[in-house]
């Protein structure tokens, strides 16, 4: 879920040989990899060179403690798998090992072992240790394959789950807890509600983690066997370990729902405090992660909880460092000042000694820095010199070392960080030193008393003449200028004798930028702005820009001869000669300007600017809070909060409790307060009056409104409605008695608008609102002359059909057309015959074929394509395929229900998501009224108020019946949105999100 530690691995095979002897616990320096049940997943493909091979043969061998087991991947023979079954069911043990560790072999390389389900499990009937975890670690893998077989073990796992052995009874509820199958689910709740007040501590502890896992199959089973009873019982265990595993699974299962699991109060408090001195390392950053969600208002409060972490800040795991501080940053708010700022103190030192690690190390804690200093800039104030770089540190060390400067950059250490920006703006890396000139030009933004030192600088690395160095240069200066207007400008000629070397558009710009501005004060501008004006076309878009409104400014501060033939060539250039909208426009205000009221031009063209401010790189004050609560995750890496990269496949069942259980309280509300008042968009809807309930607790429902080709009812006139449908008001359909007339109850909504009506044909089909272009299928290059085009398009609510146009460009007449269709995904074939008469040379016949579904589908495709045949009486048979943009198959089809909605939703266990990076949404109405049309079908409406989402729930359907529900995610006017699909015909996620975009856009 993104979450991401330091993990410090032991050294050593002992420890892992300990952690599977029956005999010894596991040792506390053990990683949890080791302590936790052995899991091979395939690390190796069927195609796996021998040298990979070898190296998980040595892996598998090292989880054992025999690093001999390696031979067993090294044999590869036919009839290996009949062998293999009668050595599984040999009477002689021995035999029976060497049989399982074969097993395993094959499938840690990709084998398909499958077959041997039953015989591997005949096997669990054993006290043999190592045998019994090679057994559980094939179910594990092959269990959701064969569910009906994996009963079978059950009876084992009970009986292993009260053995003597306090291992092997961790072991099976571990191992349960694993296998996800609901059958076995059912048998798990009995045996981990007797583990979890085990004896043992290690048989608790894994019992504790089993829960999570066991909440993510089944959340009811969860809640109303009273599993979250007992975790919280175990927070108050003797065992600091217990504590610290029913603390991280409460955190996990709390992640999953909006039901308050896990709360913190004071008894509770002093419980975690208490054992996070005894955990092991990860049990305290679990305890830590806990309390840094908890905010006291008691001042006593929060000085035991910084008294108990601070010590946490010697750790020598980089994780239980970040964990302490993003606790302690939690609980400033409230203490005193000068509490404060010794806490500040000590923080210090543990963030240095972060960078004493690897780079990849330090990279992470670099960004974490990052967003602890634009809280607390004094942490490092004096520390500045820890992030100068060093020779051999990696670019992306040096970059992010770089940013930190900047931060950290004051009056009093400016003469020291320039330097080293200096000494960095001559090394190799050109990305490097770029990015060093920028931060001097930033430092000179930021720091007042600093700019004139920077300038000095920034000019002595423009004497050195590197080409990329000089543009770099000329655009930090330019910001310089508008920082500090009229105080710099005596070094314009020395950036004036550089204009040759200039062939970045960036640097051209800005070059071009400070001779518009500074006309006046340089005599030459003309002629230097002459020099660009010769290659105008051939420009940049920026530069182009930048010189349009440079020799604007030119003319208005000199309005002779010169400056108004360069005005008026670049203003017949931009308006005549060039496809940029963004200069064609601007070149036409200026022009409007320029004739009409020369005055009022210099009033916009010239007016005072107002100063800019190094404030680029700086988060937005809500965003660097919530990652401050989530330092030492990704998220902190990233600088993003979670929900924008974090897959949400885990979240499905919570999303729909959310949704069912949102559903049950509205009804409770209809029941007490009656009719709930929500409202059509306004855009799209129909005039109309009625009621209209809210579908979830916190989803503000806009329900989808009626659109040409849909089934729904002649709006009734505006009256009060005695009653609420939700189903009814959820479709866009008025179920009261006045709105039916003594006519067919369901009408298409066309039917209202005598203009749709007139743009549907005899069948009842009607084209697309864009009016898409027909496609070519068959090329008369390729039949002889006869070409058709065509394209799907809707015919009524749950039909389809085949718009088509025969061009007749042979010599001859053609008449007797027959069509036939290929098997194909959706099971579409012409429902009639094809009705075209007989065609003269050059003639051209257009017909609608109406399709039914009750074809024999094919496998379904990524690419919906239809195989055609088409024939006539003076040609051979034609066969060719069309290509079908997977929108023009969308029923008008709004038949789904809420009921439908949420149990389809929370059926399909898998996901597919995709970000929008090109898109902006400024108003759901709009996006509502662009693809209701083509069949997507608005549900319900969800606000997310800690992130200022947006979310909309759509749903649409594919012939023959397949359903696809949609979840589309984004922030009101800010580009990017998520759409997270859910199908039953995987295949069609990507093409469908793909049509969904080109809607929207």
């Amino acid at each position: 879920r993104g979450r991401w530690q330091l993990v410090k691995h032991c050294t050593g095979p002992s420890a892992c040989v300990g952690a599977f002897d029956p005999q010894r616990r596991p040792t506390r320096g053990c990683t949890r990899e080791v302590r936790s049940q052995l899991r091979v997943e395939r690390i190796i493909t069927p195609n796996t060179s021998s040298i990979m091979a070898a190296s998980a043969a040595g892996r598998l061998g090292r989880k054992f403690g025999n690093v001999s087991d390696g031979k067993y991947f090294s044999t590869t023979k036919k009839g290996e798998i009949h062998e293999l079954k009668e050595e599984l069911n040999s009477l002689d043990k021995g035999k029976k090992k060497e049989a399982v560790k074969k097993v395993i072999a094959a499938m840690t390389v990709g084998k398909d072992v499958s077959m041997l389900f039953p015989d591997v499990v005949n096997c669990m009937q054993t006290e043999n240790l190592e045998l019994k975890k090679l057994v559980y670690l094939y179910l594990i893998n092959y269990a959701k394959t064969q569910p009906d077989l994996a009963i079978m073990a059950v009876n084992t796992f009970v009986k292993d789950s009260q053995d003597p052995n306090p291992l092997i009874r961790a072991l099976a509820v571990r191992t349960m807890g694993c296998i996800r199958v609901d059958k076995i689910t059912e048998y798990l709740c009995d045996p981990l509600q007797k583990v979890l007040r085990d004896h043992d501590p290690y048989v608790r502890k894994t019992a504790a983690v089993c829960v999570a896992k066991l909440y993510d199959i089944s959340p009811d089973i969860v809640e109303d066997r009273g599993f979250l009873d007992i975790l919280q019982d175990l927070i108050s265990d003797s065992n600091p370990m217990v504590v610290a595993n029913a603390v991280a699974s409460l955190g996990e299962i709390q992640e999953h729902t909006s039901k308050p699991v896990f709360v913190i109060n004071s008894h509770t408090l002093y419980k975690l405090l208490a054992a996070l001195n005894e955990c092991t390392e990860w049990g305290q950053v679990f305890i830590l992660d806990a309390l840094s969600k908890y905010q006291t208002r008691e001042v006593r409060d929060a000085e035991s909880i910084v008294e108990r972490v601070a010590p946490r800040l010697q750790h020598a795991n980089c994780a239980v460092v970040l964990s302490g501080i993003k606790v302690i940053l939690r609980q400033l708010s409230i203490l005193p000042d000068e509490q404060v700022k010794a806490l500040v103190k000590k923080m210090a030192p543990p963030l240095v000694t972060l960078l004493s690690a690897e780079p990849e190390m330090q990279y992470v804690a670099l960004r974490n820095i990052s967003l602890i200093i634009q809280k607390q800039p004094s942490i490092l104030q004096n520390d500045i010199k820890v992030f100068f770089c060093k020779y051999n540190d990696p670019i992306y060390v040096k970059m992010e070392k770089l940013e930190i400067m900047i931060k950290l950059a004051s009056e009093r250490n400016i003469d020291q960080v320039l330097l080293e920006f200096k000494e960095y703006a001559t090394e190799i890396d050109v990305e490097f030193v770029r990015k060093a000139v920028r931060a001097i030009g930033r430092c000179a933004i930021s720091l007042e008393r600093a700019a004139e030192s920077c300038i000095n600088v920034l000019l002595e690395l423009i004497q050195t003449k590197v080409n990329y160095v000089v543009q770099e240069a000329i655009c930090v200066i330019k910001d310089i200028f508008r920082r500090y207007p009229n105080q710099y400008e005596s070094i314009i000629a020395t950036l004036c004798e550089n204009l040759d070397t200039l062939d970045e558009p960036e640097a051209k710009a800005a070059m071009i930028w400070i001779i518009g501005e500074y006309a006046e004060r340089i005599d030459n501008a003309d002629e230097l702005l002459e020099t660009f004006l010769e290659t105008f076309l051939e420009e940049s878009s920026l530069v182009q820009l930048q010189l349009l409104t440079a020799t604007v400014k030119l003319f208005l501060k000199n309005p002779t001869e010169g400056p108004q033939e360069k005005i008026q060539l670049v203003l017949n250039q931009a308006t005549q000669e060039t496809d940029n909208p963004d200069l064609r426009d601007r070149a036409y205000v200026y022009w409007r300007l320029l004739s009409t009221d020369p005055e009022a031009a210099k009033d916009v063209v010239l007016a005072e600017k107002p100063t800019i401010s190094d404030d680029s790189h700086a988060l937005d004050p809500t965003l660097l809070e919530e990652l401050l609560l989530n330092i030492g995750t990704l998220a902190s890496v990233y600088h993003k909060p979670p929900e924008s990269f974090v897959s949400r496949a885990r979240l499905a069942v919570a999303r729909a409790d959310d949704l069912e259980g949102g559903a049950e309280e509205e009804e409770e509300a209809e029941e007490t307060s009656g009719a709930v008042s929500s409202s059509l968009p306004p855009s799209v809807a129909a005039p109309q009056a009625n009621k209209v309930a809210d579908l979830m607790a916190d989803l503000m429902v806009d329900p989808a409104p009626a659109v040409a080709g849909s089934t729904a009812a002649a709006p009734a006139p505006a009256q009060a409605a005695p009653a609420v449908d939700l189903l009814g008001d959820l479709l866009g359909l008025d179920t009261t008695p006045a709105a039916q007339g003594p006519g067919p109850s369901h009408v298409p909504a066309a039917a209202s608008d005598p203009f749709a009506l007139m743009s549907m044909d005899m069948s009842g089909a009607q084209p697309s609102p864009s009016a898409p272009l027909k496609r070519v299928m068959l090329a008369a290059s390729a039949a002889q002359g006869l070409e058709i085009s065509g394209m799907i398009v809707k015919s009524g609510p749950t039909g389809l059909a085949y718009d088509l146009t025969f061009n007749n460009g042979s010599a001859e007449s053609l008449d007797g057309f027959q069509i036939q269709f290929n098997k194909n995904s959706f099971g579409l074939t012409p429902s009639e015959s094809l009705q075209i008469p007989a065609m003269a040379p050059g003639s051209i016949a257009t017909t609608v074929l109406p399709l039914a579904m009750n074809g024999q589908p094919s496998p379904m495709a990524a690419t919906p394509s239809i195989q055609i045949a088409v024939k006539n009486r003076q040609q051979p048979v034609w066969y060719f395929m069309d290509t079908v943009p997977i929108q023009e198959l969308f029923l008008l089809d709004n038949s789904l229900d809420r009921d439908a909605y949420l149990a389809t939703w929370k059926s399909i266990p898998e996901e597919t998501n995709r970000q929008y990076n090109g898109l902006t949404i400024m108003n759901v109405d709009e996006i509502v009224a662009k693809i209701q049309p083509h069949g997507v079908f608005f549900m319900a409406q969800r606000q997310l108020p800690q992130t200022n989402q947006t979310v909309l729930y759509l749903s649409l359907k594919l012939p023959p019946s397949t359903l696809v529900l949609v979840e589309l995610t984004f922030v009101l006017g800010v580009p990017g949105a998520k759409c997270c699909v859910k199908t039953g015909a995987p295949e069609v996620a990507q093409p469908v999100m793909t049509a969904l975009e080109l809607m929207m856009i």
